[in-house]
């Protein structure tokens, strides 16, 4: 039975996709998702996954080679909000 509701990533391996992003933002489905009806657009934060889908698809699409380049862990690293800053020096 095909998903319902996706803008912009294809039915073939969505669960391989979204671990990988869960993995990324260290989050749990329902970050992003309504429990039971992952289909819903009513957790915003949905939009803004779309949006970073998006801009990493824009962005490793932008390279010669066509391998991922970018990636939900590169700027998150585990944590719901991207890290701007480099971790402090070890003392």
């Amino acid at each position: 039975m095909p998903h319902k509701n996706l803008k912009i990533l294809k039915d073939e391996n969505i669960g391989q996709v979204m671990q990988g992003y869960a993995k990324g933002l260290g989050v749990m489905c329902n970050e992003c998702h309504i429990q039971g009806n992952f289909a819903s657009d009513e957790n915003p934060k949905k939009d803004i996954a779309r949006r970073m889908i998006t801009m990493t698809a824009d962005i490793n699409k932008s390279f010669p080679d066509a391998k991922e380049h970018v990636t939900c862990y590169t700027c998150h690293r585990g944590a719901v909000a991207p890290l701007t800053a480099a971790p402090a020096p070890a003392q």
